[in-house]
């Protein structure tokens, strides 16, 4: 019973989660600089948009039908720091590894992911949650009043803050979403 409560708890972190994940064209300082241009001006544009948004099926929805927008956004980016890469942004499910933060983590696992490939897509990448709107520096000093701010369920911020009664569970989590990496490969 206690293990399908495990297994419950990062289903429902992977599906009531979308994350950004932007790629650079390669590990330039040129390039990793475009990176980051370009996700600030993707997140800004989400925060707005995504403001009033109440579940992840819309969120979800709403991503799907506006990711010509988004991609006009980030090429108009590029284009305006003066680069001739084109990005391509894509809705799709991807795999995660643990992610490490000063107050929480999340678990490795598969996720509805917002991927935004800048050029040949080769760099160092950058990856945060756009929904609910989470997408905080590695440093992130008020997690919990965050993610309860955008209507994330108390049950899984405590989970993520690394509560007591949760750091056993999430070593489960990691070693179930490792062995969910090497099952799908």
């Amino acid at each position: 019973m206690w293990c399908g409560t495990v297994i419950a708890d990062r289903e429902r972190l992977n599906e009531e989660l979308i994350r950004l994940h932007v790629v650079a064209n390669s590990d330039t300082a040129e390039d990793q600089n475009l990176k980051l241009l370009v996700r600030d001006a993707v997140i800004t544009s989400l925060r707005q948009a995504l403001a009033d948004v109440q579940d992840t099926q819309q969120a979800k929805e709403y991503l799907e039908e506006n990711l010509p927008k988004l991609q006009e956004l980030a090429n108009k980016t590029l284009d305006a720091a003066g680069s001739t890469q084109r990005a391509v942004v894509t809705l799709c499910r991807e795999k995660f590894p643990t992610r490490q933060y000063d107050t929480f983590s999340l678990p490795a696992g598969v996720y509805e992911a917002l991927r935004i490939t800048i050029g040949e897509g080769e760099g160092k990448n950058w990856w945060c949650v756009v929904f609910p709107s989470l997408c905080l520096p590695k440093t992130s000093q008020g997690f919990t009043d965050t993610a309860a701010g955008v209507g994330f369920p108390e049950a899984l911020s405590g989970a993520l803050s690394g509560e007591e009664p949760y750091q056993i569970r999430f070593y489960l989590l990691d070693k179930l979403g490792e062995l969910e990496k090497i099952l799908t490969n």
